[in-house]
């Protein structure tokens, strides 16, 4: 690297123009994932506001029943393909390239399709619920029927295309992956090894790696689904000789991995930020960074653990018991690394560090009751009841999204220039967290007693928790409101941020906020030790001294 050249000069700001167009800079990609995956979210949380304000009486008396099933099957897939992912694939591109020191993406125009994609599919799923045979037909959450036969009827009806925009956000979703993959394994910097590489690496490694063996099977599934419905086909129609339960086996070979693929980036998150908050090196790096492997294994030869109710022998069932159970090994290495690096440490009560403690407590949490499920009889008695809806929505929002949230306010100012406003940040957290576990523990009592789910009416001995789990959900859409606020405001006037306002380690934290278009350009710093030496006095890379002195009397001149 050469000192004399770095940091590189600012080029001329192109505005907030650029976040509109066609660009390959990752970072103006990862900006225009997560604000596209947001709005999405605003949509997919008014869904689940009607969904609970149906459910807050026992009566079907707020929409129409056949509208509510489309409602939520469209609640579903819009936070899973056009929230949760995207705002995933956002933070992959703002984080992979900066903390590797790459200039970009590997394959930067793959890139900008893999996100224009999204706008495109997101706008085939909003309209097949205004079109006839849309999702109350089709059933995200029950099999779509596959004994109907319209040719060529399928492809413009609102079956068609649900259908359709599933596929193509499997198609970009395959197109990031690959994207991902490459460039952590080929362009990291010079002296970071593998074993020098930030645990979020690792685990988005991992998790897009895994998207790479099991996405295909639900984008192939999608597809013969579709030339069933419009060609006449019988993978799954059983007059033509097909098996229905082949199509279960195509859609959860991959949609329990892709919990996995979920919760496996928000996993790096804790583990970028609790050494940050708590002044400690991460306990176990070796170990927390060997388990996201671990976890692709074992997560691939579980998913008939969803089909316990279907008939499968009790051989099946026993063998994906037990690896359903193994797969709680590797994740507890992590949880007790994060233990072992808060035990002790100086603990600072940011709002990224609120987020992510309350993300842990409701990740263990959602283990416990996982472990449940992977148990046959247990899993067969709460099958299709609220037991398995509060289960998931404690690992995909109680854990997922609020790692989510805590990376966008740690990272917010590295890549926007700007502070976010702590106070806001701290009233969104209190409202998040108490609101998640409002709505969602009282499902799991519910499902014991037997309520079943994608129901718009049930018996008065269920209104209890269901109205409890209403209000936790209102006050959770309410909490989105500061948090809106905050990073509006703060985008717009907000305090601004140094190269590294929370004193962090890590090649990101060695640029200027933001960051210039190609990252440290062709003055790579060499990387001499692994990540999270808090303490330890050492430094991460060559001339580091030099580097922030420099960053330094930029700022000041600014």
């Amino acid at each position: 690297m050469t000192i004399a050249t770095f940091p590189p000069e600012p080029k001329p700001d192109q505005g907030r123009s650029r976040y509109f167009g066609f660009c390959t800079d990752a970072k103006v990609i990862g900006i225009q994932y997560i604000v596209t995956a947001f709005f999405f979210f605003l949509i997919g949380g008014l869904l689940a506001m009607v969904i609970r304000g149906e459910l807050i009486t026992p009566q079907s008396d707020l929409v129409d029943r056949a509208v509510y099933n489309g409602i939520y099957t469209m609640h579903g897939t819009i936070m899973l393909f056009l929230f949760i992912f995207p705002v995933l694939n956002g933070l992959n591109n703002l984080l992979i390239p900066t903390m590797i020191g790459a200039p970009d993406m590997a394959f930067p125009r793959l890139n900008a399709v893999a996100f224009w994609l999204v706008p495109i599919f997101g706008f085939l799923l909003m309209a097949s619920f205004f079109v006839p045979g849309g999702p109350a037909y089709s059933g995200w959450w029950s099999y779509p029927p596959v004994s109907i036969q319209n040719p060529l009827g399928h492809l413009i009806n609102g079956q068609g295309m649900w259908i359709t925009a599933v596929a193509l956000s499997g198609v970009s979703s395959i197109m990031g992956a690959i994207n991902f993959v490459t460039t952590i394994l080929r362009m990291r910097a010079p002296g970071m090894t593998l074993f020098r590489m930030p645990v979020f690496c690792w685990t988005a490694l991992a998790a897009q790696s895994l998207q790479l063996i099991g996405l295909p099977a639900l984008t192939g599934g999608a597809i013969m689904l579709l030339m069933d419905l419009t060609f006449g086909t019988s993978f799954y129609r059983p007059e033509g000789g097909g098996d229905p339960v082949l199509y279960q086996h195509f859609f959860w070979f991959y949609s329990h991995p892709a919990v996995y693929v979920i919760i496996l980036p928000v996993f790096g998150v804790f583990s970028e930020l609790f050494p940050v908050y708590s002044r400690k090196p991460l306990f176990g790096y070796l170990y927390v960074a060997l388990a996201s492997f671990i976890i692709v294994g074992l997560g691939l030869i579980v998913w008939v653990h969803h089909m316990f109710p279907s008939g499968v022998a009790q051989w099946m069932r026993n063998l994906f018991m037990v690896t359903t159970m193994l797969i709680a090994v590797p994740t507890g290495v992590k949880v007790f690394a994060w233990l072992g690096t808060l035990w002790g440490g100086k603990l600072r009560l940011t709002t990224p560090m609120l987020f992510c403690l309350g993300g842990l407590f409701n990740f263990v949490f959602a283990g416990i009751t996982g472990i449940m499920l992977a148990t046959v009889p247990v899993d067969i008695h709460v099958s299709n009841t609220y037991f398995v809806v509060g289960h998931f929505h404690y690992v995909i929002y109680g854990a997922a999204v609020m790692g989510i949230f805590a990376a966008i306010y740690h990272w917010f100012p590295k890549f926007i220039g700007r502070m976010p406003y702590e106070g806001l940040g701290k009233l969104h957290f209190l409202l998040t967290f108490i609101g998640a576990n409002l709505n969602f523990l009282p499902m799991h009592p519910l499902g014991l007693m037997g309520m079943p789910r994608r129901v718009s009416s049930y018996d008065p001995e269920f209104t209890f928790w269901n109205v409890v789990a209403s209000l936790g959900a209102f006050l959770l859409g309410v909490s989105i409101i500061p948090f809106l606020l905050n990073m509006l405001s703060a985008w717009i006037r907000g305090p601004k941020a140094t190269h590294n306002p929370w004193n962090a380690i890590g090649l990101e934290w060695l640029l200027p906020s933001p960051p210039p278009e190609d990252n440290f350009g062709e003055d790579v710093p060499t990387v001499i030790s692994r990540p999270y030496g808090y303490g330890s006095g050492q430094p991460l890379v060559e001339h580091q001294d030099e580097i922030e002195r420099r960053l330094e009397l930029m700022e000041a001149s600014a």
